[in-house]
C-alpha cells in the first residue's frame, strides 16, 4: 500500500466484522493490491490476526484502535508504529495511551519479509489487520478533526461505533468522573451522566485509578452490533467523546437512524456503512510509489 511502508493497499480486515468487498476509487487503492506481488500476504494476515485473537479476543478491536491513531496523526502511513525516537514517538504521546496491537504487526511483518521480502508496508499491514478511542476531545475539535481529513458527521459517528467491542482503561475516565469543568465554577463529576450510571462507574473507577478496565459498550462489549449507538442515546456512554455525540445538533441525528431497531431491516445499513467509513479513512494521507518506503522492520526506518 502506498502508505510510509511503500507499496499500496488491499483490503481492509476490520477486526470483528471481516469485510472483504469494500473498495476505494484511488487506483492505488484497491482490495488485491498484493495478489501477483505477494499472493500470501492477505491470508497471512488473516491468519495471524486469528491465532491472536485465539489468545486474546480484545486484541480485535485495538488493531481497529491501531488503525484509527495511525491515521489521524499525519495520515495512514504506519508512523504510530515507530520506536526509538525519544519523546517525539507517536506512540509516545499521552493520547495513545493503552495502544496495543505493535507486537501483531511486528510478528506478521516478519511472516511476510521471509515470504516476499520488501513488499507489503508496515501500514498496510496495520490497516489489514485493524480501533479508537479517543477520550479527551471536544465534540467540535473532533468535527474538526475529522472535516481537515475528508471525513463528515456521519463518518465520525460511525467511526466511534468501533466502541462497540472492547475497553477502555480507567484513566480516560479520571476527568469525567471526578474533575469534569461545573457551570457553577468547580469540578465533580459530568452532570450529564444519569445518578444510577454514575454511580457504577465511579465504583468501577476509584478517584487515582488509571488501570482498571470497563467496557465501552455496557453490556454488549463483545458484539459487534449497534448497541452502543443505543447506550449513547440512553446516556450510557462511557467516555465524554461517545456522550457529545448525542449532545451535538450535527451528529445527534446520526446516531439515532442508526441505533433505530428498523435500521437493520429498512437502512441505513450499520454494518456496511461502518465498513465504507473504515475504508475511507483508510486513504487519509495514504502515500503512494516511491514517495513512501517498506520498512523492513515496522518499528523502525530503513
Amino acid at each position: 500500500m502506498g502508505r510510509s511502508g511503500g507499496g499500496g493497499p488491499a483490503i481492509l480486515l476490520v477486526a470483528a466484522v471481516l469485510v472483504a468487498g469494500a473498495t476505494v476509487s484511488n487506483a492505488q487503492l484497491k482490495v488485491g493490491f498484493y495478489s501477483k506481488s505477494c499472493p500470501t500476504a492477505e491470508s497471512t494476515v488473516a491468519s495471524a490476526v486469528r491465532q491472536f485473537a485465539d489468545a486474546d479476543s480484545t486484541i480485535l478491536p485495538a488493531l481497529v484502535r491501531l488503525q484509527f491513531h495511525d491515521c489521524f496523526v499525519k495520515g495512514c502511513d504506519g508512523s504510530v508504529l515507530i520506536k526509538g525516537v525519544g519523546n517525539n514517538a507517536e506512540v509516545n504521546n499521552n493520547k495513545h495511551q493503552g495502544l496495543r496491537g505493535l507486537d501483531v504487526v511486528d510478528s506478521i511483518k516478519q511472516q511476510l519479509e521471509s515470504e516476499c521480502p520488501g513488499v507489503v508496508s508496515c501500514a498496510d499491514i496495520v490497516v489489514l489487520a485493524s480501533r479508537d478511542a479517543i477520550a479527551f476531545d471536544s465534540i467540535d475539535v473532533l468535527r474538526s478533526k475529522f472535516a481537515a481529513n475528508g471525513l463528515d458527521d456521519k463518518d465520525l459517528v460511525l467511526l466511534s461505533s468501533a466502541h462497540t467491542v472492547g475497553t477502555t482503561a480507567c484513566f480516560f475516565l479520571q476527568d469525567r468522573l471526578y474533575n469534569f469543568p461545573l457551570a457553577g465554577g468547580g469540578r465533580g463529576a459530568d452532570p450529564s451522566i444519569p445518578e444510577a450510571f454514575l454511580s457504577e462507574l465511579q465504583s468501577r473507577c476509584a478517584p487515582g485509578d488509571f488501570n482498571t478496565r470497563l467496557p465501552l459498550d455496557r453490556g454488549s462489549e463483545a458484539e459487534f452490533d449497534t448497541s452502543i449507538l443505543r447506550n449513547i442515546r440512553n446516556g450510557f456512554a462511557v467516555i465524554a467523546s461517545d456522550a457529545a455525540l448525542y449532545n451535538a445538533t450535527a451528529t445527534v441525528g446520526v446516531v439515532d437512524t442508526y441505533s433505530s431497531m428498523l435500521s437493520a431491516f429498512f437502512g441505513p445499513y450499520f454494518r456496511q456503512d461502518f465498513a465504507d467509513a473504515m475504508v475511507k479513512m483508510g486513504s487519509v494521507g495514504v502515500l503512494t510509489g516511491a514517495a513512501g518506503e517498506v520498512r523492513k522492520v515496522c518499528s523502525k526506518f530503513n
